[in-house]
C-alpha cells in the first residue's frame, strides 16, 4: 500500500472510449485525485467534452498525444491486446502504478511484462494482495458478475457439480466501435446468444474459483463444468446473470454463507428478494439474490458492466492501492426510473 501525502496524480490512456469516459466521470469528482493527462491519438487537442458531451461544464481538460511520467497511477482503457503493445512500446517507470482494464494480464501465465507483475484486481477475492500491488489486471465484466455469484460457494468447496449459467449484457459491453451486432437497428428489439460454452472470461473465472477452493478443478478438456450461455441484450448498460447448481444447503444456510462472505465488502449486497437491473445501473454495486429450490441453490447476480465491471472497479482498486477509503469517489447516484 502506498502512503498518500497529497492527491493522487492520474493519467488515462484511451480516454475517448466507453471505459475511458467512465473513468473521467469518476475521477473528475474523486476527492483525492487530480487528472494530469488524458491520452488519445485520434482526439489530441480536442476538449474532453467534445467526445464525452455530458462532461461539458465539468472540465476543461483536453486530450493529449503526449505521455507524462508525472503521475502516480496510469489507467489503460484500451482494447484487448493493446495494453500489452502499449507497455512494450513505452517504458513506464516502476514507481507508476498501472491499472489495466483489458484482458491482457488477467491470467497468471500472462501476468508479467518487462519488470511489471500484475495482480488480479477483484477486491472480493484479493483485497489484501491489491493493497500491496504495484500493477492491477482489472477483471472482465462478465467475469466479475459471475465470480461474485459463485465465490462464496467455491470458498467452502461447494462447487462439486456442474454450474448452469445464463447471463445477458448491455450493448456497451461490446465497446464503442460499431459492429453488425452493436448497431441500433440490429440490437434494438432483439436478443441473441454468442460464444456459448466458450466465452473468454471462463478462463479467469476458473482461475479465481480454483484460488478460492482447490476442490473445484477443471476437467482435462477445459472449463466444461461451467455451462455459460451469454446473451446480447437490447439495453445499454448492465449485466444480469442467473446460475444454479446442485446443493444440500437450505436457503437460510445459503443466505448466511453469502452474507458472511461479503460482510466486509462495501459494494456487494446479498438478498433473497427479487432484484432488477435499474437498482444497480450507474453504480459500483453488485446485488446478489440467493434462493434454494429443492436440491438446487439458485443465484442471480446483477451489476453495471461499465462500473463494477470496468472503470468503477478500477477506481476501487486504486483506492485500495493508495490506502484510501475503498468507496472514495464511488458513491454514485443510481437510476431508479
Amino acid at each position: 500500500m502506498t502512503e498518500l501525502t497529497s492527491n493522487i496524480k492520474a493519467g488515462i490512456i484511451g480516454g475517448a472510449g466507453y471505459t475511458g469516459g467512465e473513468m473521467l466521470r469518476i475521477l473528475i469528482n474523486h476527492p483525492n485525485v487530480d487528472i494530469i493527462f488524458v491520452h488519445s491519438n485520434s482526439n489530441a487537442g480536442n476538449y474532453v467534452y467534445d467526445v464525452h458531451k455530458d462532461l461539458f461544464g465539468d472540465t476543461d481538460l483536453k486530450f493529449s498525444a503526449e505521455l507524462s511520467n508525472n503521475v502516480d497511477v496510469l489507467f489503460l482503457c484500451v482494447g484487448h491486446g493493446d495494453a500489452r503493445k502499449f507497455l512494450e512500446a513505452n517504458q513506464i517507470p516502476d514507481h507508476i502504478k498501472v491499472i489495466d482494464l483489458s484482458q491482457d494480464f488477467r491470467l497468471n501465465q500472462n501476468s508479467t511484462i518487462k519488470s511489471k507483475n500484475f495482480t488480479y484486481g477483484l477486491p472480493e477475492l484479493n483485497r489484501d494482495a491489491i493493497k500491496s500491488a504495484d500493477n492491477i489486471a482489472n477483471p472482465g465484466c462478465f467475469a466479475t458478475c459471475l465470480q461474485l455469484g459463485l465465490l462464496p460457494l467455491a470458498s467452502k468447496g461447494l462447487l462439486k457439480n456442474e454450474v448452469h449459467i445464463t447471463a445477458t449484457t448491455g450493448s456497451t459491453g461490446a465497446g464503442q466501435g460499431l459492429s453488425p451486432t452493436s448497431h441500433f437497428t440490429w440490437r434494438n428489439d432483439n436478443l441473441s446468444v454468442y460464444k456459448a460454452f466458450t466465452h473468454q472470461h471462463l478462463n479467469e473465472i476458473g482461475q479465481s474459483l480454483n484460488q478460492a477452493a482447490n476442490t473445484f478443478t477443471p476437467p482435462s478438456g477445459g472449463w466444461g463444468t461451467l455451462n455459460f450461455i451469454p446473451y446480447r441484450g437490447d439495453f445499454t448498460r448492465g449485466i444480469i446473470a442467473s446460475m444454479y447448481t446442485e446443493s444440500n444447503l437450505t436457503e437460510a444456510e445459503a443466505l448466511k454463507l453469502y452474507h458472511d462472505y461479503y460482510a466486509e465488502h462495501p459494494f456487494t449486497h446479498v438478498t433473497n428478494k427479487d432484484i432488477d437491473l435499474k437498482q444497480i445501473v450507474n453504480t459500483n454495486k453488485c446485488f446478489i439474490q440467493v434462493k434454494v429450490f429443492d436440491n438446487k441453490v439458485f443465484i442471480i447476480s446483477i451489476m453495471d458492466n461499465l462500473l463494477k465491471g470496468a472503470s468503477g472497479q478500477a477506481v476501487q482498486n486504486m483506492n485500495l492501492m493508495f490506502g484510501l477509503n475503498e468507496s472514495a469517489g464511488l458513491r454514485l447516484k443510481g437510476v431508479a426510473f
